[in-house]
């Protein structure tokens, strides 16, 4: 497989995860609250799981590697469980930018894992990005005097169990496929969502009753299905730290999918904040092509 497909994958799978937090709007809209729309995304997403395993493997999965999968089922459904919290205390767009953190969070995760520094270009990159978050998110000129401290370390612990995800993920289990892996790490993140999030849903009605699923299927799909799909495979080639650099696509998608599925306005430093993010990620991989033809 051409390497460039690796990167390619992140960059959908961020990219699904960029269209979360509208659908959930959506449904609100339809009068369901956020923790009854994140539950149905992972009970459903599981379900999918369980059924895309059985279409293709159709054998009694084998459970191995037992940490790794508990890790990243724990940081998955923990990331959906603790960025809600940071949405109720503060402004999405500054929950935004405190997940955004992840970007630093996971390339400092990689140069410990590695023991490394950062590269030079990797810290430039990195700055484009954090400044291309301040702009495409709206925070200039929001108050955020009055935002308690909780909504902080929520905001902050969001972008710390992201990380997290995409590190573990960088983890092979010998021996295992990436169904399987998929089936057990979304079981994993039920269990998470079970004990924080709204499971009656499941018994009183409201899943398949109000239409709950419809949404359900789509965040399932967007938000478990194919995302831990490919960083499960992609993760591993291309590594933590260019996977969170690649992974700040979610934000130029997500103000993307609130204009078009919300009509919400898109302002010029907005737009001035994509096209630097979109620099932010494309650097590094540029840099590196340039050596590589250097050496030819």
């Amino acid at each position: 497989m051409k390497q460039w497909i690796y990167p390619l994958m992140i960059i959908i799978a961020a990219s699904c995860y960029g269209v979360l937090s509208t659908i959930i709007k959506l449904a609100i809209g339809a009068g369901f609250t956020a923790a009854e729309a994140v539950t149905s995304q992972y009970f459903i997403g599981f379900f999918l799981a369980l059924l895309l395993f059985i279409f293709i493997r159709r054998t009694v999965p084998k459970f191995g590697g037992g940490m790794t999968l508990l890790l990243a089922g724990l940081f998955t459904g923990m990331t959906g469980t603790v960025y809600g919290q940071a949405v109720t205390y503060m402004p999405a767009s500054i929950a935004v930018v405190m997940l955004f953190q992840f970007t630093w969070i996971g390339m400092l995760f990689d140069c410990i894992a590695n023991r490394r520094l950062p590269k030079r270009i990797e810290v430039i990159s990195l700055g484009f990005l954090f400044g291309g978050t301040i702009f495409a998110a709206g925070v200039i000129g929001t108050d955020i005097s009055d935002i308690p401290w909780q909504g902080w370390v929520w905001g902050f612990l969001s972008a710390i169990s992201f990380s997290s995800f995409v590190m573990i993920n960088q983890r092979q289990v010998q021996g295992m496929d990436t169904e399987t892996r998929l089936l057990f790490t979304s079981f994993f993140a039920v269990i998470v969502i079970f004990f924080f999030q709204s499971p009656e849903i499941i018994w009183n009605g409201t899943l398949f009753g109000g239409g709950l699923w419809i949404y359900g299927l789509i965040l399932g799909l967007i938000g478990i299905v194919v995302p831990i799909y490919l960083f499960s495979i992609a993760v591993p080639k291309v590594g933590t730290g260019a996977a969170s650099i690649l992974s700040a696509m979610e934000l130029p998608v997500a103000v993307t999918a609130s204009v078009i599925l919300l009509s919400e306005t898109l302002t010029v430093l907005q737009i001035m904040g994509i096209v630097i993010i979109l620099i932010g990620m494309t650097l590094p991989t540029i840099v590196q092509q340039k050596k590589q033809a250097n050496k030819v």
